[in-house]
């Protein structure tokens, strides 16, 4: 039976793909500690733990009617990103993919009262949420597939969501470190303003509210009271996290939601990017294990459909 050997919550943001002399420019003659903390990741965790496949919740690729999982053999190209061109320009990625596991993931999604679709078109965008990420953190030979956020979820979307991950983890051999790739509060300054503030020190946060509820939550996450985190999810969405905080959500759906106990490990320090919180904090998987997700069977809601032949039979083909 598979595992989750370990999770946490990464930035990916643009800064960290600019050279170093950029990076200090842009802060004053410090570097980030966004990028350190990468290295230290890389060597403390993805060079040492036993894993087979990194599952990785992109929470820059946004979806409609359904949560979409990459079900490629292999993906491979040159990114360009949309949003930022001139600094994430032909980022070459070559790595490989687990189409096991993302139908696996997909054949849980009804159990758990969700739709999950896999995915394996050659021409799927890749987005910098995953694709920076790889640049630190990809191993040679470590399998990794992604997932999308959706943007008609809510936190009990992507819960359920989760509990499918850990599903289909679990059908399988495969032992899995979990990416939650995102921010904390993400709210950017305006267009003639944001030069003003790139640099990563945390008075940049776009409001003093918005970064008391960001170490808020860092310290709970320290603690491991994942319950306190879910608990106050409507208070934290009035500060914009990133993607509806979507990708820890699901993290925490595949963990055992708030019994999840395990305390989280400083990979960096909490720095602003543009406004936004960033910050990366890894969660061991505890000596016992981790809380199993909860049990319950759930089936699609009738009132929530779309397209009777939508993605029932892509995910079951």
């Amino acid at each position: 039976m598979g595992e989750i050997v370990g999770a946490g919550i990464v930035a990916h943001v643009p800064t960290i793909m600019l050279p170093e002399t950029t990076r200090r420019e842009l802060n004053h003659g410090r570097d980030t500690t966004l990028v350190a903390g990468l290295e230290r990741l890389r060597r403390e965790v993805f060079e040492t733990a036993d894993y087979d496949t990194v599952v990785l919740l992109d929470s820059h690729w946004a979806t409609t009617v359904e949560f979409v999982v990459t079900a490629h053999d292999r993906r491979a190209g040159l990114f360009t990103s949309e949003e930022l061109p001139r600094g994430m320009c032909r980022i070459p990625y070559d790595f490989p993919g687990d189409p096991e596991l993302a139908h696996a993931i997909a054949a849980h999604d009804e159990k758990r009262g969700t739709w999950i679709t896999p995915i394996d078109d050659q021409y799927l965008p890749i987005y910098y949420a995953t694709v920076n990420l790889w640049k630190y953190l990809g191993v040679e030979g470590k399998r990794w597939i992604s997932l999308g956020v959706c943007q008609t979820a809510d936190t009990e979307d992507y819960l359920r969501l989760g509990r499918a991950i850990a599903d289909g983890i679990a059908a399988t051999d495969r032992k899995v470190l979990f990416i939650a790739s995102g921010a904390l509060s993400h709210t950017f300054w305006p267009l003639r303003e944001i030069r003003d503030h790139e640099a990563s020190d945390l008075r940049h946060i776009f409001t003093p509210e918005a970064r008391a509820a960001d170490e808020q939550r860092i310290a709970w996450f320290e603690q491991g009271r994942h319950d306190r985190v879910l608990h106050t999810m409507p208070e934290f969405l009035k500060y914009k996290p990133e993607a509806r905080f979507g990708h820890y959500v699901t993290m925490a759906g595949a963990l055992g939601e708030e019994r999840l106990t395990a305390p989280g490990r400083l990979f960096s320090a909490y720095e602003n990017s543009v406004g936004t919180g960033q910050v990366h904090i890894w969660f061991d998987r505890p000596d016992a294990g981790w809380t199993a997700p909860r049990r319950v069977a759930l089936r699609h809601d009738p009132h929530h459909h779309v397209d009777p032949h939508h993605a029932r039979e892509a995910s079951h083909a």
